[in-house]
């Protein structure tokens, strides 16, 4: 997730993007997570995320979790918000781990598949099944291709913006996803096409 300093909130990291998708991202979780209690955000970054949708969603406890050298710009939103559904940030590394030893009944991520190395993703939903619920919600949002191909040219430009920043990073193919989903127990139930041609795939673990 990019992010940049704000002049006006001191050392807080600040994402602009996470201001602009927040809105269309929360109107899908308002029913998708209507049901939820426990949520884990994989990939946290910024916290922003994370305060606005504990905040519009009070029913929900919200776990954020990072990697170590995220978690104090993260921990900075936490505490200026002070809500009471979001606890301490969990340090994970999707693909190292520790994973919670806590079972969430919703995972949430947003742009962070294509900043993964391939074999990170592969870990995340290998580990999806040890924690959590037998009827999980998974959100992720992000830009993805369908049919090996691109769905618009800003994301075929942004695609290689991402190789060229590293070679493991990149646009992933939705039917790949979709695949490791169905592997570790989650079938898809919605495909929700957002601004910017983004997607927020929605999926529920099954017995």
């Amino acid at each position: 997730m990019e992010m940049r300093q704000n002049p006006h909130m001191a050392d807080k990291p600040h994402s602009a993007a996470c201001e602009r998708n927040r809105e269309p991202i929360l109107t899908v979780l308002r029913r998708c997570f209507a049901s939820r209690r426990r949520v884990l955000e994989i990939g946290s970054g910024t916290g922003q995320h994370a305060v606005h949708f504990a905040q519009a969603l009070p029913h929900l406890i919200w776990q954020t979790s990072d990697r170590a050298e995220n978690l104090v710009g993260l921990q900075m939103w936490l505490d200026e918000a002070a809500l009471p559904n979001t606890p301490a940030p969990l340090t994970l590394d999707v693909g190292s781990g520790p994973y919670p030893q806590t079972f969430f009944d919703a995972v949430f991520s947003a742009n962070t598949l294509h900043i993964m190395d391939w074999r990170e993703v592969e870990a995340l939903f290998a580990a999806l099944p040890a924690f959590t619920t037998t009827d999980a919600v998974l959100a992720i949002y992000g830009p993805f291709n369908f049919g090996g191909r691109y769905t618009s040219p800003s994301n075929a430009a942004f695609d290689e913006t991402l190789r060229q920043r590293a070679p493991h990073m990149g646009i992933r193919d939705f039917e790949s996803v979709d695949a490791l989903a169905d592997r570790s127990g989650f079938a898809l139930r919605e495909d929700v096409a957002m601004p910017a041609n983004n997607r927020l795939l929605v999926w529920r673990r099954h017995a």
